[in-house]
């Protein structure tokens, strides 16, 4: 299958990690599953676009970015990538050459864009490169943060058991532990921020295995990040370059490190008690030291001073503010201006009504992007069925779209009846911004589709009778079949003569 066309957030990263982060084009390619070529590519584009360094593309909007790299759309520049898994087989064949098969793979796109025959045979070298290669790692200073968990575990007193997180330094194998409940995406992305803050500064790459915590789609060749890993990855402008799977060799470092934690730290926790994980990863907190200082048999110094010596001078600055855990999910800009979180709805300027936004979900916060750009943050709340509105994001008149306002859904209302419309405007009315009753409205006009006028108008006289005036009450209603039931109205009650009853004219 042809890899997935990159979008421009994509092609941000590329040109993030070349000019910032000084990646060569290999690292680039490997780090975010892409060819050399397509690394290239888009870092020719940028300094033909005079977009010479990385303050003057990260200043520039999403949409500014690809306006100012091709002036095209999406669909006019993609390029149809060939097969190479296919192609790889295919050359087996006896007979068959590349220029053969390039030839058939131009015959079978004819009219769409397509590679020459130089890129494609660059790009078919690029990827049997990645099919079998075997060789001694060099790692260079500040490069590498290799993070994985070890197999064996902790036994808690509380019948749980803790998992150890392991990370190390390439150059100076120094290495990092702690203790997480379990090995969810949460617990690996908290453990390597921490990992970070023991370091106090950031490696140019992060690798890990091809964890399902992490990674979404785990192939050999084309590993895709999960979107929360990648927001970490942004944010402390770091590379995540998975190891490929079943091969060890490609974090050979951390496995190390990983059977030296279990000899030296938790062998010798074998015989304590630990009442929780809290316990369990203040007690590897406190035997860090002795791992790291100890010295090595065939090299002088230990851990920690190499690490001073060699890997602390090259690594990054920590950014200001720390990393907090968020979730990412795409959302619709409903007809009231809100977007619907976990049963919450947040306002978001009037605007952008029907538009597709990403939301950051954090602990405390929900930040909503459109295009990159962030357009509106509120305090996260569990509040189901609550609305969080600000005033700037509603429309002059309260009105949430050029084609509803709240006279014409009480128009609409009087057009069935009475009741109906009676109805509509005590929805309207019972909140502070009568565009949080729209959807309720709306949810009249489908029964009325779907149970006709006449049934609608009795369901919500019945409604507002029972002063019961939600939605869901006329929906039950009418499912139910309420409506078509005869209501028997209250005869007038008399009084019955009696003789210690002094009637009216007792009071002459």
């Amino acid at each position: 299958m042809p890899p997935p066309t990159m979008d421009i957030r994509m092609i941000k990263d590329v040109l993030r990690l070349k000019l910032h982060g000084k990646l060569s084009h290999e690292a680039v390619a490997r780090s975010l599953s892409i060819s050399k070529g397509v690394v290239a590519k888009y870092v020719t584009l940028a300094t033909a676009s005079g977009l010479m360094s990385w303050e003057a593309i990260a200043a520039l909007s999403e949409s500014d970015l690809e306006r100012r790299l091709f002036g095209a759309t999406h669909d006019e520049r993609r390029v149809v990538a060939p097969d190479f898994g296919r192609i790889h087989l295919e050359l087996r064949r006896k007979g068959v050459t590349l220029t053969l098969l390039w030839e058939e793979y131009r015959q079978g796109n004819e009219g769409r864009r397509t590679w020459g025959f130089t890129q494609f045979c660059e790009h078919y070298k690029a990827y049997t490169k990645t099919l079998r290669r075997s060789m001694r790692q060099q790692h260079r200073a500040g490069e590498k943060l290799f993070v994985d968990y070890a197999g064996p575990t902790l036994e808690l007193a509380d019948g749980t058991r803790g998992q150890v997180f392991v990370a190390a330094m390439g150059a100076s194998s120094y290495t990092f532990a702690c203790v997480t409940a379990d090995q969810s995406m949460r617990s690996w992305l908290g453990s390597i921020a921490r990992a970070l803050r023991f370091l106090g500064g950031v490696p140019e790459m992060i690798v890990p295995d091809n964890a399902r915590a992490l990674i979404a789609d785990p192939d050999r060749y084309e590993p895709r990040a999960n979107d929360t890993v990648m927001d970490f990855a942004r944010h402390y402008d770091v590379s995540i370059l998975p190891a490929r799977p079943r091969t060890p060799k490609d974090k050979a470092k951390v496995e190390s490190a990983v059977q030296i934690v279990e000899r030296w730290i938790m062998a010798r926790l074998r015989h304590v008690r630990l009442a929780d994980v809290t316990a369990a990863d203040a007690a590897v907190q406190e035997l860090l030291p002795m791992l790291n200082e100890r010295r090595f048999q065939k090299l002088e110094g230990t851990r920690a001073s190499l690490f001073v010596s060699i890997d602390a001078p090259a690594l990054r600055a920590l950014p200001a503010q720390a990393w907090h855990w968020a979730t990412w999910k795409t959302v619709s800009v409903h007809i009231d201006y809100h977007v619907e979180l976990e049963g919450h709805r947040y306002s978001v300027p009037h605007a952008l009504v029907g538009a597709k936004l990403e939301a950051r979900i954090s602990d405390a916060l929900v930040e909503l992007l459109h295009k990159g750009e962030r357009v509106a943050v509120h305090a996260r709340s569990d509040r189901r069925g609550g609305f969080s509105t600000r005033d700037e994001h509603m429309p002059a008149a309260h009105r949430a779209h050029k084609e509803w306002t709240p006279q014409r859904l009480m128009h609409w209302g009087g057009t069935i009846g009475p009741a109906t419309g009676a109805f509509v405007s005590t929805m309207l009315n019972r909140h502070r911004h009568p565009e949080h009753g729209y959807r309720g409205c709306l949810g009249l006009l489908s029964l009325a589709k779907r149970y006709g006028s006449q049934r609608l108008e009795a369901a919500c006289a019945l409604a507002i009778d029972l002063n019961a005036v939600y939605y869901r009450h006329v929906r039950d209603i009418l499912i139910n079949g309420r409506d078509r039931v005869e209501r028997v109205g209250e005869a007038n009650w008399v009084s019955p003569a009696h003789g210690n009853v002094r009637g009216s004219g007792y009071y002459h």
